[in-house]
C-alpha cells in the first residue's frame, strides 16, 4: 500500500501565535515537508503575502506542491538544505523576510515508508537519507565507521548509555558480512543491551536509529550557522520559530537565541560594555513552549517537541 508524504504538523497554533502571519510579508517554512505548517501560515497570510518552503526530500516536495497548489504563486517551493537558506533565497531574488518556521523533526511518512529506511519496525535496506540523491547512507556508517566513531555519535546523538556495547557488537558482526537491513540492525542493538533493560515501552534501538539519521544527515553539523543565517535574513520585527525534538538541538538553538539577545562579550566584573555588541533579537519563548496532553495524546511524536522564538529587533533603538 502507497504510503502519502504527510508530517502532523506540530503545536500548529502556538507556532502562529509567534510567527504572526497577519502582518503580511514573505514567510519561509525551512523544513517544507509535507507542507503541514506551511498551508497554515498561508491561510492566515494576506493575499498579497509569500511563502518560500524548502526541503530536500523530492518526495516532500511534490506532495506539498500538490497540497498547497491553491495558494498559486504565493507559494514557492525551494529544493535544498535550509543550512543554504541565505544563497537559496538570494537565488529567487530575496534578501529579507518577515517570518521563518524551522520544523527539525523527521516526517511521519519518512518514518512510515519502509523503503526509506529509517524505521526500526520495518524490514528495508539501511538508508536514511532525507535527499536520496546524498552520497552517505546508513549503510555506509553501520558497516564503515571506526568503533570509536559509532559510539560517539551513540552517546552524542542517541543518550544511548551502552554506546560502547552496541557498537562493539555492530563491528563484531559486519566483520562476519555486511548488516543490511534496519530490523537486522534492530535486532543486534537490542542483543547488546543487557537483558533487564530491554523491555521498554518503546524499541530500545530508537536511540541508535535516531543517532545514525541525524548522522547520515548532518543534521547537528553547523546548525548554529543556519540560525545565526536565519536570524540574520529577518527584517526587524521578523521572527524565527524553531521546533526540537531532541536535547543537543534544543540546546543549540536556546544557546544561538541567548547569544542574540545578550551579545555582550565583556567579562562580568566590567562596570560598563565596551565590547560594543547590541542585541539583535529579543525571545519570545522564556521557556520552550511543549505540546498540549491531547496532542502528545493523539500524536506520540509531538512528545519531545519543544518551540522556541525570537523577534528581530533594531539594535540601535532595542525595539521593533
Amino acid at each position: 500500500m502507497e504510503i502519502r508524504f504527510a508530517h502532523t504538523p506540530i503545536m500548529v497554533e502556538d507556532v502562529l501565535h509567534l510567527l504572526a502571519p497577519e502582518r503580511g510579508g514573505i514567510f519561509v517554512d525551512g523544513t517544507l515537508g509535507g507542507g503541514g505548517h506551511a498551508e497554515a501560515v498561508l491561510t492566515r497570510l494576506p493575499a498579497d503575502g509569500r511563502l518560500y518552503g524548502i526541503d530536500r526530500d523530492d518526495d516532500a516536495l511534490r506532495a506539498a506542491g500538490e497540497r498547497l497548489a491553491p495558494f498559486g504563486h504565493r507559494f514557492t517551493a525551494i529544493k535544498g538544505n535550509f543550512f543554504d537558506m541565505k544563497a537559496l533565497l538570494h537565488a529567487q531574488g530575496v534578501e529579507r523576510v518577515d517570518g521563518i518556521l524551522l520544523d527539525l523533526g523527521v516526517s511521519s511518512y519518512q518514518l512510515d515508508a519502509a523503503e526509506r529506511g529509517f524505521s526500526y519496525k520495518h524490514e528495508a535496506p539501511l538508508d536514511m537519507r532525507m535527499d536520496q540523491s546524498a552520497p552517505l547512507s546508513a549503510r555506509d556508517v553501520v558497516n564503515a565507521w571506526p568503533e570509536e566513531e559509532l559510539k560517539r555519535i551513540f552517546w552524542e546523538y542517541g543518550e544511548e548509555k551502552f554506546s560502547g556495547r552496541i557498537a562493539h557488537r555492530i563491528v563484531e558482526q559486519r566483520a562476519a558480512g555486511a548488516i543490511e537491513t534496519t530490523t537486522e540492525l534492530a535486532a543486534l542493538i537490542k542483543g547488546a543491551i543487557p537483558s533487564k533493560f530491554r523491555n521498554e515501552a518503546q524499541h530500545p534501538a530508537r536511540r541508535c536509529f535516531q543517532a545514525i539519521r541525524i548522522a547520515v544527515n548532518g543534521e547537528l553539523d553547523g546548525l548554529a550557522d543556519a540560525i545565526e543565517s536565519a536570524h540574520d535574513l529577518l527584517n526587524v520585527g521578523g521572527r524565527l520559530a524553531v521546533i526540537t525534538f531532541h536535547s543537543l538541538e534544543d540546546r543549540i538553538v536556546k544557546n544561538a537565541f541567548r547569544t542574540f539577545e545578550n551579545p555582550c562579550t565583556c567579562p562580568k566584573t566590567a562596570p560598563v560594555c565596551i565590547c560594543g555588541k547590541k542585541p539583535t533579537a529579543q525571545v519570545l519563548t522564556r521557556h520552550p513552549i511543549v505540546a498540549s496532553e491531547q496532542e502528545q495524546t493523539e500524536n506520540s511524536r509531538s512528545t519531545s517537541a519543544k518551540l522556541r522564538a525570537i523577534v528581530r529587533i533594531d539594535p540601535d533603538t532595542g525595539t521593533y
